[in-house]
């Protein structure tokens, strides 16, 4: 792939990108949602994050991996706590991380 190529694929992107958005941005206040909707919208974006990072916790070489061996699971598992009884975002992230990489590499040796 050229220089060119490669620029107007990006700029493109780009335009779509910001196309979609402002589109969206611009109605945005013209729209009245009922309150029930913007009830559930607040949800999207944990729903969003736990189908990402859920397949990583939980398999392992396109296998279930539920383990006490398993550092991601453990990692996981400490977060949830945290989070729920804490509830202090950077405490939950740092402790979850931290136990991560504790059980990651005290299994590995």
């Amino acid at each position: 792939m050229s220089l060119l190529d490669s620029t107007l694929t990006i700029l493109g992107m780009f335009v779509v990108t910001f196309g979609v958005r402002f589109v969206l941005f611009a109605r945005a206040h013209k729209v009245v949602m009922p309150p029930f909707l913007e009830k559930a919208l607040r949800f999207v974006p944990v729903s969003v994050l736990t189908a990402i990072i859920s397949p990583m916790i939980l398999m392992k070489d396109d296998h279930l991996h539920l383990s006490l061996l398993n550092p991601w699971l453990l990692g996981a598992l400490a977060a949830f706590v945290i989070g729920v009884w804490r509830q202090q975002q950077l405490l939950t992230i740092c402790v979850g991380v931290a136990v991560f990489f504790v059980t990651k590499y005290a299994f590995a040796m």
